[in-house]
């Protein structure tokens, strides 16, 4: 029996697993246990019952901060289309086009895979995670492939 393969295009995104899943997990860990803190939480005796509330109020916003935080993580992605790569990171997306990408690797110890630009500087793509071993290896050697294809000169062949 022929097993269907999970990548029906080149062009499909790259996305973390390991990471997004222990985020995404975390992410409802922090809402539950914040939650139940802010609710069923002890008061000092003694305390100003004004500020029971405030105190309150803020380990709620805290968790919903952390997890607010943690999903974002889990959100991270790399977006290549037939002009260019969106690199869409923990803070900041990078619009790239495929003129400006000299390679893809692993850079040293990094925990993912580093894009050399033409201008001398790198950026990583937190899409593609060491954490997710052998599919890690495959995803650049895919990314890697892209960067590749679109370097070629155009040869007046459809792609």
């Amino acid at each position: 029996m022929i097993r269907p393969t999970s990548r029906r295009s080149a062009y499909d995104p790259f996305r973390p697993v390991i990471g997004a899943w222990v985020a995404r997990a975390c992410a409802v860990a922090a809402i539950i246990v914040f939650g139940l803190v802010a609710i069923y939480g002890p008061t000092p005796l003694g305390s100003d019952p004004s500020l029971q509330l405030v105190n309150r109020v803020a380990v709620a916003v805290i968790g919903i901060g952390m997890a607010a935080f943690l999903w974002r993580y889990g959100m991270i992605r790399a977006l290549p289309t037939k002009e260019g790569l969106r690199v869409v990171n923990l803070v900041r997306s990078h619009d790239l086009s495929w003129a400006q990408i000299v390679r893809v690797g692993f850079s040293g110890g990094a925990p993912w895979a580093v894009l050399e630009l033409t201008d001398t500087e790198e950026l990583a793509v937190m899409a593609i995670q060491r954490a997710d071993g052998e599919r890690a290896t495959k995803e650049a050697g895919r990314l890697a492939a892209l960067i590749e294809h679109h370097s070629r000169p155009a040869c007046g062949v459809n792609d």
